[in-house]
């Protein structure tokens, strides 16, 4: 007995989280206007952070919560892998200077608690304890235990490679046209379009967010969890990777403008992370990106149900955190 036939549309974080979630009971067909890198991809681009507990200064309470649960489904998905992907839910320390403890103190004030889960005061010792390197550079920090993170671009790699092995069948630099069920003219029984925004001209409302991040191989530096800097202009994150790799990013900026980082983007993210570590200074950059993240007026993401088509799109910065648990109720709509 043939297997019923879904196409995938858009084969970035939504759509790999998807193929996966189907791949056992399900003929696949995915539809990608990039080559098989993905390098446009929002997913590519990002830290791959796990933070309920840091988003929920700027998100509603219900998405936190939802980011909790997605977090819970990130093991189940990474052991459908043929390879491992780095995965830690190791919490992750928020550190500020002195002069700017009033943003550190903004931050603690503007965190929900989320389902028994809260921040903890951490004063030197607890910095010390924590991350060793840091000891007597910062007096004054949070620690967010619940939250953790992945390696984004070792999970693309194991995600094409497990789908490969699963005869899932790929149609790479193919713009797709959707009508009456069917997908380029062919007849697939369910269409699950995540192209983001690949789809913005059909979907009304969405916009892009940009997002600038550098990738940075520093062997004098060991952190073994998220660190966040708190700073009045330039709030960045340091995420570590295998093999002293770190992703260091800004959080956002409201603007469509997808072309490359600008000098002072790159100087701003970079000192900062020196200010943190010193070992920073003789790190090699590896690269140094920027893109443009789907979102819609409200910042939620949104699964639309028409006939055969599901439409997942407006994630917004919460990609990675809230990718599983989107995707699942989006596929309960008939496919889970």
């Amino acid at each position: 007995m043939s297997k019923p036939k879904v196409a995938i549309l858009g084969f970035g974080l939504l759509g790999r989280v998807a193929a996966l979630m189907l791949m056992e009971r399900y003929q696949l067909s995915i539809f990608e206007k990039d080559d098989a890198q993905a390098n446009n991809s929002a997913g590519v681009l990002a830290a791959a952070m796990l933070a309920p507990l840091a988003e929920s200064v700027i998100c509603e309470a219900d998405l936190a919560e939802d980011g909790l649960k997605a977090m819970a489904l990130w093991p189940e998905l990474l052991a459908k892998l043929s390879s491992p992907v780095f995965f830690q839910q190791a919490g992750t320390l928020v550190v500020a200077h002195q002069q700017d403890k009033g943003d550190l103190q903004s931050f603690s004030q503007r965190l929900k608690p989320l389902a028994g889960h809260h921040a903890h005061i951490a004063d030197s010792r607890d910095i010390s304890q924590l991350e060793p390197e840091l000891a007597g550079r910062f007096h004054q920090g949070i620690f967010l235990p619940c939250e953790g993170q992945l390696d984004n671009l070792a999970f693309y790699r194991a995600s094409f490679d497990t789908l490969q092995q699963q005869d899932v069948e790929f149609h790479f630099g193919q713009s797709v046209y959707c009508e009456q069920g069917q997908v380029n003219g062919e007849a697939f029984d369910w269409i699950i379009d995540c192209r983001g925004l690949g789809a913005k001209d059909e979907v009304s409302g969405l916009r892009g967010v940009r997002g600038e991040v550098a990738r940075v191989y520093a062997p004098e530096v060991t952190l073994t969890r998220p660190v966040r800097l708190m700073h009045p202009r330039y709030p960045i994150y340091i995420a570590p990777k295998p093999n002293h790799e770190f992703v260091i990013g800004a959080t956002e900026i409201e603007s469509q403008d997808n072309g490359p980082i600008t000098v002072r983007s790159t100087l701003e993210l970079l000192s900062a992370a020196y200010t943190v570590h010193s070992g920073f200074s003789e790190g090699r950059v590896m690269s140094i990106n920027s893109g443009l993240r789907p979102a819609f007026v409200d910042n939620r993401p949104n699964i639309e149900v028409k006939d055969n088509l599901i439409q997942i799109n407006g994630l917004y910065r919460h990609g990675y955190l809230l990718a599983p648990f989107v995707v699942q109720q989006a596929l309960s709509k008939g496919l889970l």
